[in-house]
């Protein structure tokens, strides 16, 4: 089992947005090995099957398949709000930064 590095916890923080004290990291890393070990347990599970059903068939019950709506119909409406546009590119606020 590869073991949670000071930099995955600091990543980790980084997607969630989270400011961690620099001497809480190293305990951050220790507490996800823990978590992943007890997780891990899991595997070892014996489950017995005789029990378990077949799964029943899929089937969409809000509408047939198809096109809902020519394509197209809503195009122009939606570009008309993105922020910018070069060519067939669109532009969105940046929400997530990897510094």
């Amino acid at each position: 089992m590869t073991r949670t590095t000071r930099k995955d916890v600091e990543k980790l923080a980084a997607l969630a947005r989270l400011s961690l004290p620099e001497e809480s990291i190293d305990e951050r890393a220790a507490e996800f090995d823990r978590i992943v070990s007890y997780i891990s347990q899991l595997e070892e599970l014996s489950l017995d099957t005789t029990y378990v059903s077949a799964t029943p068939p899929l089937r969409n019950v809000f509408r047939e398949d198809g096109e809902p709506t020519p394509p197209g119909t809503w195009s122009e409406r939606l570009v008309g709000r993105f922020p910018s546009r070069e060519g067939d590119t669109l532009s969105v606020k940046r929400i997530i930064s990897h510094d």
